[in-house]
């Protein structure tokens, strides 16, 4: 008997039928909809952060003013407490996901089109307010894509989608960010957000020719059953904790060391624009390429393994940074290792997505996600807090070190979860059939 494919992945094809099954995935209209989904919910995002700040600094805005901008952001950390509203009910056109998705990319383009009415200089308070309605319309609508991703991707597909997803927000983003810098140098910032609330329209556009998701179970038949049913559901399964410690942990060493390189890359000798184009331009790229590689990887060799494979890769780009404190300034150095650090990180990023969203029960698919992937940015809003006072104390090779050992405990609990989980758990470890 041979054995099953590990969790969600294809199985092995040979010669020209390989290029085939890569092919007929890579290029289907699921893909697709995951990668337009993905720019939809990137481009709403620096509206509200870095385009915004600068349009408050143009309009005079006092500075420490400017730092309180960031609580805009509120809503994308509490979106679970309205996500079991998204699972309960359902609206009265194109179905429970594309209906609540159509709700929420219309009241984007109503609201980012509303900031271009303020003036900050005058109005900067009701700018924000404006800002914080984009950000909850923006939070809404990345719930409801993620539960909409998990629903109409078949289980092995996860990994590619996620993949693709993530691959367009952060296209998404940089047409929002950069092109909104780029565009406010020629036309007033105003113009600017009526530019951009009228980049909703490709989102609106695939809400509206995209399918809905076929199979789903029918919704919780009452609100509190959609708020207690999805945590009661965690809860009940074998190894809840050590579940939700690993969606804590995967991603620990290397977040807890990227919340402190820049200063550590200007420490140890690089210009500003040597970290700007080598950290930022060419590592995103890095990041995308790694999604991409790691959801062809995923697709082959299913969820489970490739979080293993991944979560050793991202400790061992962790390491590279012991070695770069040790060397010093050294270009080529420092690009290899931000080439390495960024395309295992975007491979792990990948995984860890996918494993997420396979965790989740189509019955409360938008609320658990929820849950889950606000666990998952509880490090990297803590970690910048303690990091700094650790490298201070360590020095930068002893802190890299640990922060390489970090990645131990989600390694070590990712071996010991148990084989179910969502509704297709028993896909997830490698089984003899009978």
């Amino acid at each position: 008997m041979k054995p099953e494919p590990a969790s969600g992945a294809l199985p092995p094809p040979s010669g020209p039928d390989r290029a085939v099954s890569f092919a007929a995935v890579l290029f289907h209209r699921r893909m697709a909809v995951a990668f337009l989904m993905g720019v939809s919910c990137g481009l709403p995002l620096p509206l509200t952060m870095g385009l915004l700040q600068a349009w408050m600094k143009e309009g005079g805005v006092d500075l420490a003013l400017l730092g309180m901008v960031s609580l805009v952001q509120a809503p994308y950390a509490w979106k679970v407490l309205w996500a079991p509203v998204l699972d309960r009910f359902t609206p009265p056109f194109l179905g429970r996901r594309r209906g609540w998705l159509l709700v929420a990319q219309a009241g984007l383009a109503l609201a980012i089109a509303a900031m271009a009415l303020f003036d900050p200089g005058r109005q900067a308070l009701g700018l924000a307010l404006a800002a914080f309605v984009v950000a909850f319309f923006s939070a809404t609508q990345d719930t409801v894509v993620d539960a909409y991703r998990r629903e109409d991707l078949p289980e092995r597909e996860l990994g590619l989608g996620s993949s693709l997803y993530v691959y367009g927000y952060r296209i998404g983003m940089w047409g929002s960010g950069g092109g909104g810098l780029i565009l406010a140098d020629l036309l007033p910032f105003s113009q600017v957000y009526l530019l951009l609330a009228a980049g909703m329209i490709p989102g609106i556009l695939t809400t509206l020719l995209a399918p809905e998701p076929e199979g789903t179970p029918a919704p919780p038949e009452t609100l509190r059953e959609a708020v207690w049913g999805p945590l009661a559901d965690f809860l009940r399964r074998e190894g809840a904790f050590r579940l939700l410690a690993f969606v804590l942990l995967y991603k620990i060493g290397d977040t807890l060391a990227a919340a402190i390189t820049v200063p550590f890359y200007l420490e140890i000798g690089f210009s500003k624009s040597e970290i700007g184009t080598v950290v930022k331009l060419f590592g995103s790229w890095a990041t995308i390429a790694g999604g991409l590689l790691g959801g062809l990887w995923i697709l082959r060799q299913g969820i489970r393994r490739s979080l293993g494979v991944f979560g050793l890769l991202q400790a061992a780009s962790t390491a590279g940074f012991v070695l770069l404190a040790f060397a010093g300034n050294r270009l080529p150095l420092l690009t290899a290792v931000i080439a390495f650090e960024n395309l295992t990180g975007g491979m792990g990023t990948s995984a860890l997505v996918a494993f997420m969203a396979s965790q989740t029960r189509r019955a409360f698919t938008a609320t658990q996600y929820a849950l889950l992937t606000g666990l998952m940015g509880i490090p990297r809003v803590l970690a910048a807090a303690p990091t700094g006072w650790a490298a201070a104390h360590m020095g930068w090779p002893a802190f890299f070190l640990a922060c390489t050992l970090a990645a131990a405990p989600g390694l070590w609990l990712l071996r010991r979860l148990p084989a179910d989980g969502g509704d297709e758990g028993n896909r997830f470890a490698s089984r003899p059939q009978p």
